[in-house]
């Protein structure tokens, strides 16, 4: 169930995401507007967010291409585009299982514009 939506936005791009109602969702929500610096790990950006969370039921490693997740592990927001470093053939694969909160709405390859290092700026839409 859609729970609401969120805007990401970095110095070359920006992207709205979609999120499903679920504890870790809820906990991110709270946080927001939040600053952040971006990471980039194969086809993925990441970057710490101020939530605490632990591994849900529906956590997952391989995700469909624009999936919003948090890594529990690392206290962070992954959004993989693509494929990363630990991928097999063309999939999207986390370093570990994550939580799954939504997905990056329209195209994620948009994502490949944010370079480790640039300000992310996460906001309620």
């Amino acid at each position: 169930m859609s729970y609401t939506r969120i805007s990401i936005s970095w110095p070359n791009g920006a992207a709205s995401a979609t999120l499903e109602d679920t504890p870790t969702s809820r906990a991110l929500v709270a946080a927001l507007p939040l600053k952040a610096k971006a990471q980039t790990w194969g086809e993925e950006v990441y970057f710490e967010v101020p939530v605490k969370a632990t591994l849900e039921a529906g956590a997952k490693q391989v995700v469909p291409p624009g999936t919003v997740c948090f890594w529990t592990e690392g206290g962070s927001l992954a959004l993989p585009w693509g494929r990363t470093p630990v991928s097999e053939g063309e999939e999207s694969r986390l370093v570990t299982r994550c939580n799954v909160l939504g997905a990056i709405d329209g195209d994620p390859r948009r994502l490949a514009s944010v370079r480790s290092g640039d300000g992310i700026t996460v906001s309620l839409e």
